[in-house]
């Protein structure tokens, strides 16, 4: 009896401590459990976290290859606009140099007009101081015109031979011109009726008594005639030395370019 008791007592003893054991396990193998859930969501966690950082990762990459592309790009525009800035600042100093250039040019040019304008004036100086304040002498289109009438020079409209106050005034004239070595002299007969042969033969018997009696150099004398526009009689055109001016100007023009 006793023996009964004392296994029945081993026995409880021993299922009481499976009991406990078995309770420990469950219990070790919730806490593993929760432990394992709190461990895969923290894992869920990390992968979200990880497939974010990803994504800015690419981001980043993605923007930074725009912002290289970008970069290129300006640097590019900045050499094209720096080469653009230096083409346009030699164009500019070209230009700027053709202008004074054009400008020295013009002024040259300007001046030998106003040395005309100036010699003129000394030219109609002259004619008053030798020829008197009467003398008929006007400027057109530069030069300096004396005129006198057939009556005057010929004694009638058809005379072909000087009088002496035509000869005097000639030799006025011929002072004038010698004293006036930059300027030429052209003899125009003026003729009304339209028949210029005899006008002719007066403009070169005024040629002939300048060049032969007075001593003017024959290559600074022109002879013609034209229609009078109701006015007949010789003039004399003191004109400038427009083939001087024009080589003048041409060899100022190749100087300067």
């Amino acid at each position: 009896m006793k023996k009964r008791l004392l296994l029945c007592s081993c026995l409880l003893i021993t299922i009481s401590g499976f009991a406990q054991k078995k309770s420990e396990l469950f219990a070790q193998i919730d806490e593993l459990k929760t432990q394992i859930s709190e461990t895969e969501q923290e894992l869920a966690k990390a992968k979200r976290e990880i497939s974010s950082s990803n994504a800015k990762a690419e981001a980043l990459e993605t923007e930074n290859v725009s912002l290289r592309d970008a970069n290129a790009t300006l640097l590019k525009n900045l050499s094209n606009f720096s080469e653009l800035s230096k083409k346009n600042s030699e164009n500019v100093t070209k230009t700027l140099a053709a202008l004074e250039r054009k400008e020295k040019q013009l002024s040259g040019i300007s001046d030998q007009i106003a040395s005309s304008d100036s010699t003129s004036i000394v030219v109609l100086t002259r004619i008053k101081q030798t020829m008197g304040e009467n003398s008929n002498a006007n400027v057109a289109d530069g030069a300096v015109v004396l005129s006198s009438s057939l009556n005057k020079l010929f004694g009638s409209d058809t005379g072909l031979e000087l009088t002496d106050e035509g000869k005097l005034w000639l030799s006025q004239v011929a002072k004038v011109l010698l004293a006036s070595p930059n300027r030429t002299a052209q003899v125009e007969g003026l003729n009304i009726t339209g028949e210029f042969g005899v006008t002719y033969d007066q403009a070169n018997v005024v040629t002939k008594e300048l060049v032969n009696n007075l001593q003017v150099p024959n290559d600074r004398i022109g002879t013609s005639v034209k229609d009078g526009n109701f006015k007949e009689g010789i003039s004399i055109s003191l004109q400038p030395d427009y083939k001087g001016f024009y080589d003048k100007a041409k060899s100022d023009l190749k100087a300067t370019n």
